[in-house]
């Protein structure tokens, strides 16, 4: 029987503004040692480096990996963490049809720092899995990268930000940007309006 990795990450827990996105990534086990040769965590690789890893995990049909985003509004009204329960059960409803997740794959699912998966499926919590096991690190790349990418689309909407530079962290630059033009509909209000007034 074939036997899967199976990986939870998330990017954007702290930004002021934009989503957090989690992502989950699969891979038969045989192929890992090749697969994942060089892989680190996204926040120790370059924007560069990080699209170079997404477009190769695209075109490879062995792996499957899809992303889910909590939007700001989520974030304000639920918090982060029923925020991210919710964005996690979507974020697993979608992947259901892949064999991986199937109850007698055997496969335990394995997540980055303070993630739970859905109670049903069987898994492990761990602390600076980006930087210990390959197929978290794996999933947060897809996440930071389609994460980066929604904030360069949200720049063009929101010209005035800056998202394109900071991706909607609490820089400087941005908290300044938010003193002059006030907040939008990208930012979590309930993260950033101390430096709207």
């Amino acid at each position: 029987m074939q036997k899967w990795l199976v990986g939870v990450d998330e990017a954007g827990r702290g930004p002021f503004a934009g989503p957090l996105v989690l992502a989950l990534f699969i891979a038969p086990a045989r192929r890992a040692p090749r697969l994942f040769r060089g892989i680190r965590d996204s926040k120790k690789l370059s924007a560069l480096r990080r699209e170079e890893w997404f477009g190769r995990f695209k075109d490879d049909s062995r792996v499957f990996f899809l992303s889910a985003a909590v939007a700001p509004q989520t974030l304000d009204r639920w918090g982060v963490t029923r925020a991210i329960r919710r964005g996690m059960r979507r974020l697993f409803c979608r992947a259901l049809e892949h064999p991986a997740l199937a109850a007698k794959s055997g496969a335990t699912v394995l997540l980055d720092g303070s993630l739970f998966a859905p109670p049903e499926y069987p898994q492990k919590t761990i602390i600076k899995g980006d930087e210990k096991v390959p197929v978290i690190a794996a999933a947060s790349i897809i996440a930071k990268v389609r994460r980066d990418r929604y904030m360069v689309r949200l720049a063009k909407k929101f010209p005035q930000y800056g998202f394109e530079i900071h991706k909607g962290y609490g820089t400087k630059m941005h908290r300044e940007r938010i003193r002059t033009h006030g907040l939008c509909d990208a930012h979590r209000r309930s993260y950033c309006a101390k430096y709207a007034n």
